[in-house]
């Protein structure tokens, strides 16, 4: 009985895995097809693989200044938004604040805002304040839809950690701040590093804001560069399946490298000691 268990757990596992794996597996099988294939037959593969496809995505459109442009704006975008986060998470949780509740569930609720309803005055404001097609013109909104989310996560890191630790601290001497730095964040660093990885996916998927702020070319990023990988009569379905392909594989590596540090900080708190 355990034996046919254990075959029907992994025969479950593979199928999961394989439709979780389904859509970048055909993105990729089709992004090596010759693009006269493509429109032709449906086969998964392809007798003659070929990178024209690859070689198309970045010499037709500037792919690499795509990359560089969400990169950029996807890690200032973490960097300032797990900052804030952090000192307001832990504003929130392990300081002496009235309406702790309340404001935490404002900050959800700001959270659930979809981005249609405040595409308009943040685009009105990026533009007063003279900041469209910049880096900054994107990091500002990107932190508005963010922080509030990052918060409550952090937040719930913050409670886990014993109080006796800041207890301790404080009798040492420790002024808040100082408790803040030296205690609880590097022991809510697993969550943190969390937050940050979730932060930076965002903001590098990111669309709406993209394509509406940053107009000019020079300035776009993938998901927006993406998008205009087309002409006027055809849908080039190789190239747009080679960039997307080009474009994940650093979150993939990012994930790849510090999938232990994620996990940490996924099951953090979860078992005490």
């Amino acid at each position: 009985m355990n034996k046919r268990a254990g075959i029907g757990f992994y025969i479950f596992l593979i199928v999961f895995v394989f439709l979780v794996m389904f859509p970048f597996i055909w993105v990729f099988l089709t992004s090596i097809k010759p693009p006269g294939e493509i429109f032709n037959n449906f086969n998964w593969f392809t007798s003659s693989p070929s990178l024209e496809s690859y070689q198309n995505a970045l010499t037709n459109r500037p792919l690499v200044s795509y990359m560089t442009n969400s990169f950029i704006i996807s890690s200032l975008t973490t960097i300032i938004a797990i900052g804030f986060a952090s000192i307001a998470a832990y504003a929130l949780t392990r300081l002496p604040i009235k309406f702790k509740g309340l404001t935490l569930g404002v900050i959800l609720a700001a959270s659930m805002f979809p981005q249609i309803a405040i595409i308009s005055p943040i685009y009105n404001f990026i533009t007063a304040i003279g900041l469209r097609n910049s880096y900054m013109g994107l990091v500002i909104p990107y932190i508005t839809i963010s922080l509030p989310l990052a918060i409550w996560i952090l937040s719930t890191f913050f409670q886990k950690i014993p109080w006796e630790l800041e207890e301790s601290a404080k009798l040492d001497g420790a002024t808040p701040f100082q408790t803040f730095r030296k205690v609880i964040f590097p022991l809510a660093a697993p969550g943190v590093f969390t937050t940050g990885i979730l932060v930076f996916i965002a903001a590098w998927n990111e669309y709406l804001f993209a394509l509406t702020i940053n107009t000019e070319d020079s300035w776009r990023t993938v998901p927006v560069g993406i998008s205009f990988y087309q002409s006027q009569f055809t849908i080039p379905w190789g190239d747009i399946s080679a960039a997307t392909v080009i474009v994940t594989i650093p979150i993939v590596i990012l994930v790849l490298i510090f999938q232990r540090r994620i996990v940490a900080g996924l099951t953090s708190g979860s078992v005490k000691e």
